[in-house]
């Protein structure tokens, strides 16, 4: 028999002020319902270290509670930082990119390749704009699988 959840989009909003209180954006809020547990991505200017999730954690601890996402089933809280490849989905997420070095991947090849790397030029909500070797590329964003900053290892 499966777990009855409140829906993610309700949960985040009834975090919304708390993490506003505390600092942080909420990125994302996912259940598993294999492991029963609800984890909140957040990010925030600077970056999240432990320290912060904790916070956070702590904060929303209580009031989730009251909230009773699961409607009295256990389970377990996790707040997560979303990882540095984790692709862009908002327009937010890419204002808070634009100058540094993205990778673009394609789900079909434009001028025969699926991966381009570049600086983020600009994102009107439809379109990814990178300068990649001092030429501007641009790309419909329904057709990029994946934007994401560009990981120098």
């Amino acid at each position: 028999m499966g777990m009855k959840v409140m829906q993610a989009e309700k949960i985040a909003e009834f975090l919304q002020p708390i993490a506003e209180d505390v600092g942080v954006e909420i990125v994302d809020v996912v259940w598993d319902m294999r492991t029963r547990s609800l984890t909140v991505f957040i990010d925030a200017e600077g970056g999240v270290d432990l320290v912060l999730c904790e916070k956070f954690h702590r904060a929303i601890d209580g009031p989730l509670d009251e909230l009773d996402p699961t409607y009295g089933a256990a389970y377990t809280l996790n707040c997560s930082s979303p990882g540095l490849d984790r692709p862009f989905r908002t327009e937010r997420d890419f204002a808070r990119h634009m100058g540094e070095q993205v990778e673009v991947h394609l789900y079909a090849p434009q001028d025969g390749k699926k991966y381009y790397e570049g600086e983020l030029a600009a994102f009107d909500g439809e379109t990814v704009t990178i300068v990649s070797q001092g030429e501007e590329k641009k790309f419909p964003f329904s057709k990029c699988s994946k934007v994401c900053l560009l990981i120098e290892v």
